[in-house]
Protein backbone atom coordinates (compact mmCIF):
# COMPACT_ATOMS: atom_id res chain seq x y z
CA UNK A 1 0.00 0.00 0.00
CA UNK A 2 0.93 3.43 -0.32
CA UNK A 3 1.26 5.33 2.45
CA UNK A 4 -0.24 8.84 2.69
CA UNK A 5 2.49 11.72 2.99
CA UNK A 6 0.74 11.88 7.18
CA UNK A 7 1.11 8.37 7.31
CA UNK A 8 4.84 8.52 6.26
CA UNK A 9 5.88 10.92 8.73
CA UNK A 10 3.82 9.23 11.75
CA UNK A 11 6.19 6.26 10.74
CA UNK A 12 9.01 8.18 10.59
CA UNK A 13 8.47 9.76 13.50
CA UNK A 14 7.57 6.79 15.21
CA UNK A 15 11.31 5.46 14.20
CA UNK A 16 12.57 8.51 15.72
CA UNK A 17 11.20 7.69 19.09
CA UNK A 18 11.52 4.54 19.16
CA UNK A 19 15.53 3.93 17.94
CA UNK A 20 15.05 2.39 14.17
CA UNK A 21 15.13 3.73 11.34
CA UNK A 22 13.77 3.63 7.95
CA UNK A 23 15.14 2.01 4.73
CA UNK A 24 15.19 4.40 1.94
CA UNK A 25 16.59 2.13 -1.32
CA UNK A 26 17.69 4.42 -4.57
CA UNK A 27 15.99 2.31 -7.45
CA UNK A 28 16.67 3.24 -11.45
CA UNK A 29 14.57 0.47 -13.17
CA UNK A 30 11.93 -2.02 -13.17
CA UNK A 31 13.90 -5.00 -11.54
CA UNK A 32 15.44 -2.68 -9.02
CA UNK A 33 11.55 -1.03 -8.16
CA UNK A 34 10.24 -5.09 -7.54
CA UNK A 35 13.12 -6.23 -5.52
CA UNK A 36 13.12 -3.53 -3.48
CA UNK A 37 8.85 -4.17 -2.68
CA UNK A 38 9.81 -7.51 -2.84
CA UNK A 39 11.98 -6.98 -0.07
CA UNK A 40 9.19 -4.87 1.81
CA UNK A 41 6.47 -7.59 1.69
CA UNK A 42 9.33 -10.33 3.25
CA UNK A 43 9.92 -7.60 5.92
CA UNK A 44 6.74 -8.03 7.91
CA UNK A 45 4.97 -4.47 7.66
CA UNK A 46 8.12 -2.71 8.33
CA UNK A 47 7.99 0.65 6.61
CA UNK A 48 10.35 1.32 3.33
CA UNK A 49 10.92 4.07 1.14
CA UNK A 50 11.21 3.17 -2.55
CA UNK A 51 13.79 6.15 -3.18
CA UNK A 52 12.95 6.83 -7.46
CA UNK A 53 14.84 10.79 -7.33
CA UNK A 54 16.80 12.95 -9.45
CA UNK A 55 20.04 10.56 -10.09
CA UNK A 56 17.56 7.64 -11.91
CA UNK A 57 15.37 9.88 -13.70
CA UNK A 58 18.52 10.72 -15.67
CA UNK A 59 18.45 7.02 -16.27
CA UNK A 60 14.84 5.97 -17.30
CA UNK A 61 13.70 9.42 -17.69
CA UNK A 62 11.07 10.93 -14.59
CA UNK A 63 7.79 9.99 -16.00
CA UNK A 64 8.26 6.51 -16.81
CA UNK A 65 9.85 5.80 -13.42
CA UNK A 66 8.00 7.59 -11.08
CA UNK A 67 4.38 6.05 -12.47
CA UNK A 68 6.45 2.62 -11.73
CA UNK A 69 7.45 3.21 -8.15
CA UNK A 70 4.04 4.63 -7.64
CA UNK A 71 2.11 1.72 -8.92
CA UNK A 72 3.90 -0.51 -7.33
CA UNK A 73 3.77 0.73 -4.34
CA UNK A 74 0.06 1.39 -4.22
CA UNK A 75 -0.57 -2.58 -5.41
CA UNK A 76 2.16 -3.82 -2.84
CA UNK A 77 0.49 -5.61 0.50
CA UNK A 78 3.68 -3.33 2.14
CA UNK A 79 3.76 -0.28 3.77
CA UNK A 80 5.62 1.97 0.94
CA UNK A 81 6.39 5.59 0.61
CA UNK A 82 7.75 7.13 -2.89
CA UNK A 83 10.57 9.34 -2.04
CA UNK A 84 12.41 12.28 -4.20
CA UNK A 85 15.76 12.19 -3.29
CA UNK A 86 18.43 14.94 -4.31
CA UNK A 87 16.58 16.96 -5.92
CA UNK A 88 17.77 20.63 -6.66
CA UNK A 89 14.82 21.79 -9.12
CA UNK A 90 11.76 23.41 -7.70
CA UNK A 91 9.72 22.15 -10.82
CA UNK A 92 10.75 18.41 -10.40
CA UNK A 93 9.44 18.43 -6.68
CA UNK A 94 6.44 20.07 -7.73
CA UNK A 95 5.72 17.24 -10.31
CA UNK A 96 6.55 14.37 -8.11
CA UNK A 97 4.36 15.83 -5.37
CA UNK A 98 1.56 16.31 -8.04
CA UNK A 99 1.82 12.68 -8.95
CA UNK A 100 1.78 11.49 -5.92
CA UNK A 101 4.85 11.39 -3.89
CA UNK A 102 4.74 10.93 -0.28
CA UNK A 103 7.63 12.51 0.29
CA UNK A 104 10.13 14.81 -1.02
CA UNK A 105 14.08 15.64 -0.04
CA UNK A 106 15.18 19.04 -1.53
CA UNK A 107 18.98 19.18 -2.25
CA UNK A 108 20.51 22.88 -1.24
CA UNK A 109 23.60 21.32 0.14
CA UNK A 110 25.73 23.02 -2.50
CA UNK A 111 24.92 26.60 -2.14
CA UNK A 112 25.08 29.33 1.05
CA UNK A 113 23.36 28.60 3.94
CA UNK A 114 21.26 31.72 3.16
CA UNK A 115 20.46 30.24 0.22
CA UNK A 116 19.95 26.73 1.25
CA UNK A 117 17.18 28.36 3.24
CA UNK A 118 15.20 30.13 0.39
CA UNK A 119 15.36 27.07 -1.18
CA UNK A 120 14.35 24.90 1.73
CA UNK A 121 11.52 26.95 2.67
CA UNK A 122 9.53 27.01 -0.79
CA UNK A 123 10.05 23.69 -0.97
CA UNK A 124 8.33 23.19 2.32
CA UNK A 125 5.66 25.28 1.32
CA UNK A 126 4.84 23.67 -1.73
CA UNK A 127 4.83 20.06 0.01
CA UNK A 128 2.42 21.71 2.34
CA UNK A 129 0.04 22.05 0.04
CA UNK A 130 -0.24 18.29 -1.55
CA UNK A 131 0.36 16.79 2.12
CA UNK A 132 3.84 15.41 1.64
CA UNK A 133 6.80 15.64 4.20
CA UNK A 134 10.27 17.15 3.49
CA UNK A 135 13.78 16.39 4.04
CA UNK A 136 16.41 18.41 3.56
CA UNK A 137 20.17 18.31 3.82
CA UNK A 138 22.98 20.50 5.24
CA UNK A 139 26.71 19.94 4.87
CA UNK A 140 28.65 18.12 1.94
CA UNK A 141 28.46 14.54 1.23
CA UNK A 142 31.42 13.58 -0.36
CA UNK A 143 31.61 11.25 -3.54
CA UNK A 144 28.26 10.15 -6.36
CA UNK A 145 25.38 9.16 -5.64
CA UNK A 146 25.61 6.62 -8.81
CA UNK A 147 29.59 5.31 -8.83
CA UNK A 148 31.27 4.79 -6.19
CA UNK A 149 34.18 6.66 -6.06
CA UNK A 150 36.54 6.04 -3.25
CA UNK A 151 35.61 9.13 -1.50
CA UNK A 152 37.27 10.93 1.24
CA UNK A 153 35.92 13.02 4.11
CA UNK A 154 37.04 16.46 4.38
CA UNK A 155 35.98 17.57 8.28
CA UNK A 156 35.12 21.52 6.87
CA UNK A 157 32.37 19.98 4.90
CA UNK A 158 30.30 18.07 7.51
CA UNK A 159 27.24 19.70 9.37
CA UNK A 160 27.59 22.35 11.77
CA UNK A 161 25.62 21.49 14.96
CA UNK A 162 24.59 25.09 15.12
CA UNK A 163 23.72 26.01 12.12
CA UNK A 164 21.93 22.47 11.86
CA UNK A 165 19.47 24.08 14.64
CA UNK A 166 19.09 27.26 12.82
CA UNK A 167 17.83 25.85 9.65
CA UNK A 168 15.59 23.57 11.00
CA UNK A 169 13.91 26.14 12.81
CA UNK A 170 13.61 28.45 9.51
CA UNK A 171 12.71 25.98 7.18
CA UNK A 172 9.89 24.02 9.06
CA UNK A 173 11.60 20.79 7.61
CA UNK A 174 10.27 17.34 8.53
CA UNK A 175 13.82 15.14 8.46
CA UNK A 176 17.19 16.57 7.97
CA UNK A 177 20.09 14.69 6.26
CA UNK A 178 23.65 14.67 8.03
CA UNK A 179 27.23 14.95 7.03
CA UNK A 180 28.80 13.14 9.92
CA UNK A 181 31.37 11.28 8.19
CA UNK A 182 29.28 9.32 6.19
CA UNK A 183 29.78 9.40 1.72
CA UNK A 184 28.36 8.27 -1.19
CA UNK A 185 28.78 4.89 -2.83
CA UNK A 186 31.65 2.12 -1.61
CA UNK A 187 35.11 3.25 -0.27
CA UNK A 188 38.50 1.53 0.68
CA UNK A 189 39.22 4.06 3.07
CA UNK A 190 38.29 3.04 6.68
CA UNK A 191 34.94 4.67 7.51
CA UNK A 192 34.39 6.36 11.20
CA UNK A 193 31.10 8.43 11.84
CA UNK A 194 31.75 11.32 13.67
CA UNK A 195 29.10 10.45 16.45
CA UNK A 196 30.09 13.40 19.08
CA UNK A 197 28.94 15.52 16.12
CA UNK A 198 25.68 13.46 15.43
CA UNK A 199 24.72 13.89 19.29
CA UNK A 200 25.52 17.52 19.30
CA UNK A 201 23.09 18.39 16.35
CA UNK A 202 20.35 15.66 17.85
CA UNK A 203 21.02 17.60 20.85
CA UNK A 204 19.69 20.90 19.17
CA UNK A 205 17.82 19.99 16.34
CA UNK A 206 13.96 18.81 16.57
CA UNK A 207 13.39 16.72 14.03
CA UNK A 208 14.60 12.96 12.67
CA UNK A 209 18.37 13.09 11.08
CA UNK A 210 19.06 11.16 7.45
CA UNK A 211 22.19 9.20 7.24
CA UNK A 212 22.59 9.27 3.46
CA UNK A 213 25.66 6.97 1.85
CA UNK A 214 25.09 4.06 4.27
CA UNK A 215 26.22 1.16 1.96
CA UNK A 216 28.58 -0.93 3.62
CA UNK A 217 28.73 0.68 6.80
CA UNK A 218 29.99 -1.76 10.00
CA UNK A 219 26.86 -2.45 12.16
CA UNK A 220 29.14 -1.02 14.74
CA UNK A 221 28.82 1.99 13.22
CA UNK A 222 25.26 2.57 12.20
CA UNK A 223 23.58 1.38 15.44
CA UNK A 224 24.55 4.08 17.63
CA UNK A 225 24.04 6.65 15.20
CA UNK A 226 20.20 5.40 15.66
CA UNK A 227 20.04 6.28 19.33
CA UNK A 228 21.28 9.67 18.22
CA UNK A 229 18.26 10.88 16.26
CA UNK A 230 18.88 8.84 12.80
CA UNK A 231 15.27 7.81 11.66
CA UNK A 232 16.12 7.42 8.17
CA UNK A 233 19.21 5.74 6.25
CA UNK A 234 19.52 5.60 2.72
CA UNK A 235 21.51 2.40 0.62
CA UNK A 236 22.17 2.56 -2.81
CA UNK A 237 25.84 1.47 -3.82
CA UNK A 238 24.87 -1.70 -2.04
CA UNK A 239 21.99 -2.96 -4.12
CA UNK A 240 23.72 -2.12 -7.11
CA UNK A 241 26.53 -3.83 -5.85
CA UNK A 242 24.14 -7.42 -5.56
CA UNK A 243 22.53 -6.43 -8.94
CA UNK A 244 25.64 -6.31 -10.60
CA UNK A 245 27.46 -9.19 -9.02
CA UNK A 246 24.07 -11.39 -9.57
CA UNK A 247 24.27 -10.43 -13.05
CA UNK A 248 27.84 -11.07 -13.83
CA UNK A 249 27.47 -14.37 -12.75
CA UNK A 250 24.46 -15.43 -14.61
CA UNK A 251 25.80 -14.08 -17.82
CA UNK A 252 28.08 -16.89 -18.58
CA UNK A 253 24.88 -19.23 -18.80
CA UNK A 254 22.44 -16.46 -20.01
CA UNK A 255 24.93 -15.44 -22.82
CA UNK A 256 24.55 -18.31 -25.61
CA UNK A 257 20.60 -18.38 -25.37
CA UNK A 258 20.43 -14.46 -24.93
CA UNK A 259 18.59 -15.18 -22.59
CA UNK A 260 18.25 -11.58 -21.28
CA UNK A 261 15.13 -12.52 -18.69
CA UNK A 262 17.73 -14.58 -16.25
CA UNK A 263 19.97 -11.71 -15.91
CA UNK A 264 17.21 -9.39 -15.28
CA UNK A 265 15.65 -12.27 -12.94
CA UNK A 266 18.66 -12.81 -11.16
CA UNK A 267 19.45 -8.92 -10.35
CA UNK A 268 15.60 -8.42 -8.77
CA UNK A 269 16.41 -11.30 -6.49
CA UNK A 270 19.90 -9.89 -5.31
CA UNK A 271 18.01 -6.68 -4.72
CA UNK A 272 15.97 -8.17 -2.47
CA UNK A 273 18.10 -10.12 -0.44
CA UNK A 274 20.49 -7.45 0.24
CA UNK A 275 17.41 -4.96 1.12
CA UNK A 276 16.04 -7.84 3.47
CA UNK A 277 19.34 -7.95 5.01
CA UNK A 278 19.40 -4.01 5.51
CA UNK A 279 15.90 -3.84 6.87
CA UNK A 280 16.93 -6.55 9.76
CA UNK A 281 19.62 -3.67 10.44
CA UNK A 282 17.72 -1.19 11.02
CA UNK A 283 14.47 -2.79 12.91
CA UNK A 284 14.14 -2.20 16.34
CA UNK A 285 15.13 -5.66 17.39
CA UNK A 286 18.68 -5.59 16.00
CA UNK A 287 19.17 -1.38 16.82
Amino acid sequence: MLLTGAEGLKALTEAYETGYALPGFVAYNLETVQGIVAAAEASEGHPVLIQAGSSPFGHAGREPLMRLALDAATRSTARLGVHLDHSRDLNEITACLEAGYTSVMVDGSHLPFAENVKLTKEAVRRARDHGAWVEAELGALPGDEDVSTNATVAPSTMTDPAQAAEFAAETGIDALAVAVGNVHGFTTHEIHLDLARLSAIHAVTPVPLVLHGASGLPTAELHPALTQGVAKVNVNAELRRAYLQAVAAQLPSALPGSDVVSLWRAGREAVTQAAIRVIAQLTPQSA
